[in-house]
């Protein structure tokens, strides 16, 4: 079982590397709120992963279809979704959030619920897991429980690995930013999040 669980850690940080609107947001989040305020963001879209990986896994024909057949709203739904998170990046005020400490569970769960929402409507993730499930060879047809709770438990590992240790880096050169610093890359952050929820987006209406 131990080269099925390695085989779920590479499939989770294949699954979370690439720096899309997620990374991003997560380094946003970890200059402006701290480690923990970047944790939770990687932590939703870890979670959004293992729902796309027990898809895939359990092989849920129905829902799979379902995504595929509404793959033109979901794409658009999602754009508009991630072009809103981006704007509100983008009007945050950085200084404000540092020097108004807000209670600590629902900044974090916000975090979580905002990056949460980002990736599940990008059904492009569970290709994206199909395929590293069939690059790193793991039998799809296979339906132990034992099996897809490793697997799936890889997954889950080798994404907050990934988010970890990102959120760990940036958070080391946090404090060398200065106030106004912070605010510039706010505006950058957001307006990088709208220019990739856009492109998602158009992605959607091109297939009409």
């Amino acid at each position: 079982m131990l080269d099925v669980l390695l085989k779920g850690i590479v499939v989770g940080l294949g699954a979370s590397i690439p720096l899309g609107p997620l990374g991003v947001l997560c380094i946003q989040k970890t200059l402006s709120k701290g480690r923990w305020s970047g944790v939770f963001t990687g932590l939703g879209g870890a979670i959004s992963d293992l729902f796309f990986s027990a898809l895939a896994l359990f092989g849920l024909a129905i829902i799979q279809s379902w995504l595929d057949r509404n793959d033109v709203i979901i794409s658009l739904v999602g754009g508009f979704i991630i072009i809103g998170i981006g704007i509100s990046v983008y009007i945050t005020n950085p200084i404000k959030q540092l020097r108004q400490p807000k209670e600590v569970s629902k900044r974090y769960l916000g975090d979580f619920l905002t990056s949460f929402a980002m990736t599940i409507t990008n059904p492009g993730a569970l290709l994206l897991l199909l395929g590293l499930f069939t690059f790193v060879g793991i039998d799809l047809s296979e339906k132990s429980l034992m099996t897809i709770t490793v697997v799936m438990t890889g997954v889950l590992l080798g994404a907050m690995v990934w988010w970890f240790a990102l959120v760990s880096i940036i958070n080391a050169f946090r404090n060398r930013f200065r106030l106004r610093q912070l605010i510039a890359i706010n505006r950058i952050a957001g307006v990088a999040i709208v220019i990739l929820g856009a492109v998602y987006g158009l992605k959607g209406l091109l297939q009409i």
